[in-house]
């Protein structure tokens, strides 16, 4: 892998953490006053999923990648990012105690985040699919 695929990967990262933000500070503002925590929450799993779809979708092609376990790899890899990004942002931002954070990832707590994850694994793929038929 070349050093300019290495800097679109990682220029996508920062889209999709960037995005991503600005994704939950508008949940938080605009719908959580409307529909409550909980169910914003649930929704912001599907419209960050989403949104991370146009982002990939418009982002991926361009990096260049060839085959897809190399777009299978993408997707772990911006999901390991995501998730990091989410606890990074979590500890050092909101100063949430390591209990409270990784509620956040168990869906057995009313929390899809983990959802959002496991389908960005495959959303380079997917691309990857639909751009090369």
């Amino acid at each position: 892998m070349n050093l300019e695929t290495l800097v679109r990967i990682g220029a996508l990262c920062l889209l999709l953490a960037s995005a991503e933000t600005l994704h939950g500070i508008g949940r938080t503002l605009l719908v959580t006053p409307r529909l409550g925590k909980e169910r914003s929450i649930k929704l912001s799993a599907v419209t960050g999923t989403v949104l991370a779809f146009g982002i990939c979708l418009l982002q991926v092609p361009s990096i260049g990648l060839r085959t897809s376990l190399a777009h299978l790899a993408l997707g772990i890899g911006l999901a390991l990012f995501m998730a990091a990004f989410d606890i990074c942002i979590g500890r050092l931002l909101m100063r949430k105690q390591w209990h409270k954070i990784w509620p956040d990832f168990d869906p057995r707590t009313g929390n899809y985040l983990l959802y959002g994850l496991v389908c960005l694994c495959f959303i380079p793929l997917t691309v990857w699919g639909l751009r090369s038929n």
